[in-house]
């Protein structure tokens, strides 16, 4: 589906929402470390293994939001373009960047037509984009077609399959977007046709319990605070029960059809 047959106000919807979220992001309680490094963090410690050194590399950080993943690569050596639909955010990244003592190139783009010319960048990070993109294979073709030969594009995103965090969904509906629809298990399939090896893994399975004991035991509103955020700036206090539930989640994946129940995923692929 090209953006032009989009409906007319959906782009507008998903910049207007994160243009307003970037005008309350307070950066200065960013920590940029703990997005890659937490015990939280499984989605950015997986690609970080399967990535390999940045250094020197150009990095497309697609969608990029307030910018954590730009600044912490930049730190790693690479150069990087902070992209997003939302200008908003672009801005939040690039100071981000400058108070993290980092440069990098602040760019408005549109993911489903990326405006750069083939085999460009070595490497392209997307965190929590595809599912905010009506048609992600649209996405993943363009990714594939600005990376370089031998380039690496990584990217985790959410799983539409589990029943506990799609009530979370539900609930959550005003830290969301209206039209964001999280990913089927089959995109990894999508992406193994176009690239030259993928590899892939599911994250947050009894690790959930977490998000129930916010909701049921903490009494956090989920409305007024983001669980995927709480989940890294508390990893402090969250990281024996997350670690013992970790070692429950590795076993559970090892059941056949398991894995789909997953809350997010996250791919590395070479072109």
């Amino acid at each position: 589906m090209s953006h032009e047959m989009l409906p007319k106000d959906l782009l507008q919807r998903e910049q207007e929402f994160h243009d307003q979220w970037a005008s309350t992001i307070d950066i200065d309680g960013i920590r940029v470390a703990d997005y890659f490094e937490a015990c939280t963090a499984p989605e950015n410690r997986f690609i970080l293994k399967h990535l390999g050194d940045v250094c020197g590399k150009y990095l497309l950080d697609l969608g990029c939001g307030a910018g954590e993943n730009s600044v912490y690569f930049s730190k790693l050596g690479a150069r990087c373009v902070a992209s997003d639909y939302s200008p908003g955010m672009v801005e939040v990244a690039l100071k981000l960047a400058l108070k993290n003592g980092v440069e990098v190139e602040g760019r408005v783009v549109n993911a489903m037509a990326i405006d750069y010319p083939d085999n460009t960048f070595d490497i392209i990070y997307a965190a929590n984009l595809l599912h905010h993109i009506p048609d992600p294979s649209v996405t993943i073709r363009e990714m594939h077609r600005v990376l370089k030969p031998g380039g690496k594009m990584c990217f985790w995103d959410p799983l539409r399959h589990n029943p506990i965090i799609n009530i979370y969904r539900k609930m959550a509906t005003e830290v969301r977007t209206e039209d964001e629809t999280p990913l089927h298990i089959n995109i990894v399939n999508e992406v193994k046709r176009q690239f030259s090896s993928t590899k892939f893994d599911t994250f947050w399975i009894a690790t959930l319990w977490i998000f129930l004991q916010f909701y049921l035991i903490e009494k956090v509103n989920p409305n007024q605070e983001r669980y995927w955020k709480k989940i890294i700036l508390e990893q402090n206090r969250l990281r024996l029960l997350y670690q013992r539930l970790e070692r429950l989640d590795k076993f559970l994946k090892r059941i056949p059809g398991i894995r789909r129940l997953a809350w997010n995923l996250a791919i590395v692929a070479t072109k």
